[in-house]
């Protein structure tokens, strides 16, 4: 886990124990464990964790103004430098406009400037402290250096509507550690804090002008080869040197067994067009995009391509097989990942702590059986659907900006999908309720669902598309929450459309951005979760500059069926790759469900035993009895979201990491003070630990 974390403290206060040389408690200096010190007094930055030589950048006007990047970026130092002078006047803008994925924090003077992305995959989070503010781009750090309880607030909307901004507002799970929204930068100001937007806000009052599909889809093209290249004219980086020989082994299986992945670039190679995109792209760029010379048998120069193969739950032979027809050329050489029973979801419930919980903690075994088979630096194909594809509730954008006509093929696809003649009544209809219901509107009615406890599966792609026609939905796990949880989120929405006007922006623009930002911050908790030793995962697709790409593309566009392939299409041919195997880009989505309730009924026992005594009902946020029967209708085969209970496990598996840890992220604090310092006490009575 690599972090950031600095303060910037009060005038009056600079050279007390907010300055980087301050001694703490017990004669310790304050400061964070394994940091190294970017700048110091009064306002120190440091750089925490095992950061490559290249990824941390400083770059000094003078003494009082400077500027850091810390990540990938494709700025040059000239360029970080006329950065520096333009930020010293207020603009923030074009600090994220590099290609790249980085954080940059500017010192001008007492002022200090922290930039977020657009996406959330690089978040901020900030605190008050010592009369100033101290901030972070992870929250666990700064949760220990205030000794922060949890936000059980949070927890119940993490799991009632995990895709409702309003309801997770910019809280944490850690109770006075905020975070900064995607698309702001955090100002400081000798302590005092501000939020501030850098991206400009689309208008409502009238329709946006329309786009060239061309050049829009031009603009995603010389994004992503940007962001491709960038990352490809970095350093290489080999990892730390085989320690010798095992007897029995060679020099790849000690490498895997060890954990270490290849020196060099690879990619992932699913079948899908994301990753297919980025490893082609990648392997047909110029120069050297692959292994180095020397470091694997017979690889050279060629870009790894890694494919899993999930041999416990059939149905991705059609993957598998594009998946070698696109690796056949001589610059990708590829390596297929076998998983049985061992790598089904659930199957391995252990792990390390990450910053913050997730769904795909359930998974975090399976993903790491394929990345240590990975290079590096590993491309992933993270982010491509949920930037590219059209979320349903666009449709009511189109009939706000009187393009009713565009509404034809989407709804004529849901319909030979779900073979009903009335579905197109019923999506228009649910368009046309949406485009006219205010935000405000939307929040009470999703505040009334939670009270009332109605939640409905939908059951098919027609029923999915129309829940998905609305301001907020209920997320998968709410339907199992005790009834004050949900009517703590329910009062929780309820402030929050009091506070809000008649609208904020498009319905479609509003929940496509905030799945992006849940996807994002779970890929965060991935990258941790399964993190590999020396490896680092790239999502492009994340890249500012590919995300603001992918804004611009048209309305019209994108609602096309199939519309992310065909984008993707046309990016490769740009691109001069051609030759496609037949049916790249056709959705599965099959296996992965059948994969899930596999894993689910070989871990019955063992989830069983988790929820026997869980945490979650100490907190008065489930009933044990009621998680324990849902578990057992999953494995049963019953038709229950899967998605939510993968919600619940995994928040009961972070909440048990969180309080069996003993160290913590600070030297100085009064007894190593850390988050959560007295575990959970039980909310209710009523809801104690096996209820």
């Amino acid at each position: 886990m690599r972090w950031l974390v600095g303060w910037s403290s009060t005038a009056a206060g600079a050279a007390g124990i907010g300055s980087a040389g301050a001694v703490g408690y017990d004669g310790e200096t304050l400061q964070p464990v394994g940091s190294q010190l970017l700048w110091g007094d009064p306002d120190p930055l440091w750089a925490v964790g095992d950061w490559r030589p290249d990824e941390v950048r400083v770059v000094h006007a003078d003494p009082e103004h400077r500027i850091a990047v810390l990540g990938i970026c494709g700025a040059t130092d000239e360029e970080l430098r006329r950065g520096l002078f333009a930020a010293r006047g207020g603009a923030v803008r074009h600090l994220t406009t590099w290609s790249g994925s980085y954080t940059a924090v500017v010192q001008a003077g007492r002022r200090i400037t922290v930039c977020g992305d657009l996406a959330g995959a690089r978040p901020v989070f900030h605190t008050p402290w010592e009369g100033g503010t101290a901030y972070a781009t992870a929250a666990l750090p700064l949760a220990d250096l205030i000794e922060a309880n949890l936000d059980f607030t949070h927890l119940a909307a993490l799991l009632a509507a995990p895709d409702v901004p309003a309801a997770l507002r910019d809280t944490t799970p850690y109770d006075g550690v905020r975070r900064v929204p995607p698309g702001h930068a955090l100002v400081l100001r000798a302590g005092a804090r501000e939020i501030a937007g850098y991206e400009p806000v689309a208008s409502l009052a009238v329709a946006a002008p329309p786009a060239d599909p061309d050049r829009a889809v031009d603009a995603v093209r010389d994004a992503l080869v940007e962001a491709v290249r960038t990352r490809l004219a970095a350093p290489r980086h080999v990892p730390d040197l085989d320690p010798g020989p095992v007897p029995g082994m060679g020099p790849a299986e000690r490498r895997a067994a060890r954990g270490m992945p290849v020196p060099g670039v690879g990619a992932d190679l699913s079948g899908g067009p994301a990753s297919g995109t980025l490893a082609l792209l990648a392997a047909g760029l110029p120069g050297r995009p692959g292994t180095l010379l020397g470091h694997r048998t017979g690889a050279g120069e060629r870009l790894l391509a890694v494919t899993f193969n999930d041999l416990a739950v059939p149905g991705r032979e059609a993957e598998l097989e594009r998946a070698a027809a696109l690796a056949a050329g001589p610059r990708l050489h590829h390596v297929v990942v076998t998983g049985g029973q061992e790598t089904l979801p659930y199957a391995d419930l252990d792990g390390p702590l990450t910053d913050e919980p997730g769904p795909c903690l359930v998974q975090a075994a399976r993903h790491r059986a394929r990345l240590a088979a990975g290079s590096a630096d590993h491309f992933t194909g993270h982010g491509a659907r949920q930037v590219l594809d059209a979320h349903p509730a666009r449709l009511a954008d189109l009939l706000v900006d009187r393009r009713r006509r565009h509404l034809v093929r989407p709804v004529a696809a849901l319909a030979r999908a779900d073979g009903s003649v009335f579905v197109p009544a019923r999506v228009y209809g649910a368009a046309r309720r949406l485009a006219r219901t205010p935000y405000r509107a939307g929040l009470e009615e999703l505040a009334e669902r939670l009270m009332r406890r109605r939640f409905d599966e939908p059951q098919g792609a027609a029923d999915a598309s129309l829940a998905a026609l609305s301001w907020a939905g209920p997320g998968p796990a709410a339907r199992w929450l005790t009834g004050e949880a949900l009517a703590e989120v329910s009062v929780l929405l309820q402030a929050e459309a009091d506070r809000s006007g008649t609208g904020v922006q498009r319905p479609g623009d509003y929940r496509a951005r905030a799945a992006l930002a849940r996807h994002a911050a779970d890929l965060r908790v991935l990258e941790q979760a399964a993190e590999i030793r020396s490896q680092r995962l790239h999502a492009p697709f994340l890249d500012n500059q590919v995300v603001r790409a992918c804004r611009d593309l048209p309305e019209a566009l994108r609602v096309r069926p199939g519309a992310r392939a065909a984008v993707l299409r046309t990016v490769l041919e740009g691109a001069g790759v051609t030759g496609l195997p037949a049916g790249w880009g056709a959705p599965s989505h099959a296996p992965t469900v059948a994969a899930v309730r596999a894993g689910l009924r070989a871990a019955a026992d063992p989830l069983l035993d988790l929820f026997a005594t869980p945490l979650l009902a100490d907190a008065g946020l489930v009933e044990a009895r009621v998680v324990r029967a849902a578990l057992r209708g999953g494995a049963a085969g019953e038709p229950l979201p899967l998605d939510g209970l993968a919600d619940l496990v995994s928040l009961e598996l972070w909440l048990r990491r969180l309080l069996a840890r003993r160290g913590t992220c600070w030297t100085g604090t009064p007894s190593r003070s850390r988050a959560v310092p007295s575990g959970i006490r039980p909310r209710r009575g009523a809801l104690a630990p096996g209820a």
